[in-house]
């Protein structure tokens, strides 16, 4: 049995899960999320509780069994609390404004950039003075992904770090704020 595929997920009051088929619905305060799983894995809701079990013990439907869990479990996190992640824009000169559904970026290109949040993310700018970081150099601004779905959430919050991806000799670009940078020495004379 998968370690992780065998516990049970607690519903709290308000979440309501369908199953139809192999398509799995939640739905809750926040919101509603749908995913289609493997025929392999069999989802019941019973006591206030969604039990997964697979049919047979081949070595993809164990993996499957563990995965479809974990993404069961998210959804219902989702629509309960939500997700979050925050990124740090730095560099001299770098800023981020938003912009009604979308932010600008100017980050050391000669153009401005815009990133348009899709349908279910909620993008906000964080200023210096919420953020009480003093550890960072150079900090701009912050950047707060937040949405129901885990996965989108993090699809996301990595395209808005690829704009500029973190230099390793000043420390300059986009980080997510669990990153940690370490800087190469720079060049020494003799």
């Amino acid at each position: 049995m998968s370690r992780i595929g065998k516990l049970p997920i607690k519903l709290v009051n308000g979440v309501n899960v369908t199953v139809n088929g192999n398509k799995v619905v939640v739905k809750g305060p926040k919101g509603e999320l749908s995913r289609e799983i493997s025929n392999d894995i069999t989802v019941e809701v019973k006591d206030g509780e969604v039990i997964l079990t697979r049919k047979n013990d081949l070595k993809e439907t164990k993996a499957l069994h563990g995965l479809y869990r974990a993404l069961i479990n998210n959804m219902v996190k989702g629509v309960t609390e939500g997700f979050e992640k925050k990124l740090y824009v730095v560099g001299v000169g770098y800023k981020v404004a938003k912009q009604g559904n979308k932010l600008v970026f100017n980050i050391g290109y000669s153009h401005p950039i815009e990133f348009e949040a899709p349908q279910g993310i909620t993008l906000d700018v964080i200023q210096l003075n919420d953020l009480n970081i003093k550890t960072i150099d150079r900090l701009a601004a912050g950047v707060s992904v937040k949405g129901i779905d885990n996965v989108l959430v993090g699809q996301v919050a990595a395209n808005i770090r690829c704009l500029r991806l973190p230099e390793l000799y000043h420390g300059y670009g986009i980080r997510y704020s669990t990153e940690d940078i370490h800087l190469k020495p720079g060049k020494t004379g003799k």
